[in-house]
């Protein structure tokens, strides 16, 4: 296990290289000019190329992109956003969190929803809760995630007043005074925050905040991981073992989620893991209609502001996450199936 995990660090290295690489071309490349852009069309030429000059775009790109890898490989620094002026890593601090708190909760609406359907669907094949069930899978699919966003604002938050519009928290709630700890990152966990300083009412109103946009991001993996589910439950449920437990005279409960689930997990488990790794860096819709102050969002405004290090850091620190959810799922394929060994 240890040698195959420091294989995967290693093969993650190259693969870094080239993300750093094709977002450093294609930013660079587009059209603009960050330091007009930054200053305004009043600005003189002179002001132009001076902030030209301190912000290292005078340079080739080819020397740019070499002091880049140096500076993360030597200091770990992602550098500094030339709009806020501050390090990429403490915005990262700020904006992860919501990020990862969202996700979570969709995740886990997604995993339990759409096992619970696809299992619901394989068992009553052909009947009418499977065509149901598929039939909302595919619409859960096919659904555009903001005209999704904007329907759940208007029903629930419009309409009935159920939940707020916008934003993680509402503004009487200012939770800044309870620092928990003196660690700036997890501050940043409402959640965390909330329920360690005992303060309820804020954590129910984050909660309140939480649920439109953890709807609107579950529904695809939802449709997704139910599909998956019902396709490898139908392949495990004609196995000869399945039929010795039923003959063994088990209840139908356990025949189906002791013997089937677990058996059929190993797909869902990869599906499950690479639809983490997508909300992770691709909540940009749902971030963007509900105001939700995370990275995708983060990321999004940066490239209206053609804030260079801000994409660069944002999108390799995405897709760092990406392969190391990648690499925790093949991990755990050894806990679902003893049969199957790493190396």
């Amino acid at each position: 296990m240890f040698s195959y995990t420091l294989r995967r660090f290693a093969s993650m290295l190259p693969a870094l290289l080239g993300v750093s690489l094709l977002v450093f071309l294609m930013i660079h490349l587009a059209p603009g000019d960050p330091a007009r852009l930054l200053l305004g069309k009043r600005a003189t030429p002179e002001l132009v190329t001076k902030i030209r000059t301190d912000l290292g775009l005078d340079k080739p790109i080819y020397v740019q992109y070499v002091l880049y890898l140096k500076r993360i490989v030597l200091h770990g620094d992602l550098g500094t956003s030339t709009h806020s002026r501050r390090k990429i890593t403490t915005e990262l601090g700020e904006r992860f969190p919501a990020t990862l708190e969202l996700t979570f909760a969709a995740m886990i609406l997604a995993i339990v929803g759409g096992i619970l359907l696809g299992v619901l669907a394989a068992t009553h094949r052909g009947r009418a809760l499977d065509f149901l069930g598929m039939f909302s899978s595919l619409a859960g699919v096919s659904m555009p995630i903001f005209w999704l966003g904007l329907v759940l604002i208007l029903i629930f938050a419009y309409g009935l007043g159920l939940f707020p519009v916008s934003g993680r928290l509402s503004p009487q709630y200012d939770i800044s005074l309870e620092k928990l700890t003196d660690i700036a990152f997890l501050n940043n966990f409402y959640t965390l925050r909330t329920v360690a300083t005992g303060n309820w009412t804020a954590f129910w109103d984050y909660l309140r905040h939480l649920v439109l946009p953890a709807v609107t991001l579950a529904t695809v993996p939802l449709a997704v991981i139910a599909r998956i589910t019902r396709s490898s439950m139908l392949e495990v449920l004609h196995q000869d073992y399945i039929r010795t437990a039923q003959a063994k005279g088990l209840s139908r409960r356990k025949v189906v989620f002791k013997h089937a689930l677990k058996n059929s997990l190993i797909p869902v488990v990869t599906v499950i893991g690479l639809e983490f790794g997508y909300l992770l860096g691709g909540a940009v819709l749902t971030e963007t209609v509900f105001a939700w102050p995370g990275v995708g969002r983060w990321i999004v405004e940066a490239v209206s502001k053609r804030d260079f290090p801000v994409i660069q850091g944002g999108v390799l620190f995405i897709a760092t996450l990406f392969m190391l959810v990648n690499l925790l799922v093949d991990m755990l394929y050894t806990y679902l199936d003893p049969r199957i060994r790493l190396g």
